[in-house]
């Protein structure tokens, strides 16, 4: 199957993150679908891209916190394109630095699982499904490092919403051992941001699309946690199809 043949959902893609990944994916041919509660991020979307990719972008106004968003979004999707045959997911890769946990509210709590964690549960239940049963499909998750330690003062409900994503990946892995799909984790150690907002200790947005995208293309590992500590382990461990 040819790239112009695999229609990619990229959960998150209007995001920074997930912005990167989508380009680099219409660059490489593939078909892109990106769901988004905010339509004015999908427009912005739609200016980023490479102008001459903007057929193969399909975009859908959508809620997929929730199942009931979800699975209504799925039937829109699919009407629209036909089929899904990979999802790259970056719902679980956020900020956040509210404050320490004293001085916040359950509620801003809850606010942060349903964007870290619980999203990333209700869209997976959803469109794992169209993928799972393809040994040419693929499911790649895309967390961070700040489920595993507190990043700085203030970004504790941070580290719990990471720290749930993170280990939701992991009970996919090991409950899921022998789905067809490749099924993999990247997991960015770094901040990650577009080239205007880089700092130390951050890798551009579009690199890091470029690596997701060449671990899609390639199709040839599974169940698998790719782990970015640094600039040069996008070019190392995939750029150069050391995957």
């Amino acid at each position: 199957m040819s790239s112009s043949d695999r229609v990619v959902l990229a959960l998150g893609g209007a995001g920074t993150v997930g912005s990167g990944i989508v380009k680099a994916l219409l660059d490489k041919g593939f078909r892109v679908a990106v769901i988004s509660r905010d339509g004015n991020r999908l427009e912005k979307l739609q200016n980023f891209i490479t102008p001459s990719t903007k057929d193969h972008l399909y975009t859908l106004v959508g809620d997929v916190g929730t199942e009931e968003g979800a699975e209504a979004a799925k039937t829109s999707l699919l009407k629209s394109v036909g089929k899904v045959t990979d999802v790259v997911s970056s719902l679980g890769f956020s900020w956040w630095q509210g404050g320490p946990p004293h001085t916040q509210t359950l509620k801003e709590l809850h606010q942060v699982l349903e964007t870290l964690l619980l999203s990333t549960f209700t869209s997976w239940k959803a469109f794992f499904p169209l993928v799972k049963d393809s040994a040419s499909g693929t499911y790649t998750f895309i967390t961070g490092g700040a489920g595993e330690r507190l990043l700085m003062p203030g970004t504790g409900f941070l580290t719990l919403g990471a720290a749930g994503a993170l280990a939701f990946c992991q009970v996919v892995r090991e409950e899921y051992p022998d789905v067809p799909c490749k099924l993999n984790e990247v997991k960015v150690n770094m901040g990650v941001a577009t080239a205007e907002r880089m700092g130390p200790g951050y890798i551009n947005h579009l690199d890091l699309g470029e690596a997701v995208a060449s671990l899609v293309e390639k199709r040839n590992t599974s169940h698998k946690v790719f782990s970015i500590n640094s600039p040069a382990d996008l070019k190392t461990v995939f750029l150069e199809g050391k995957v």
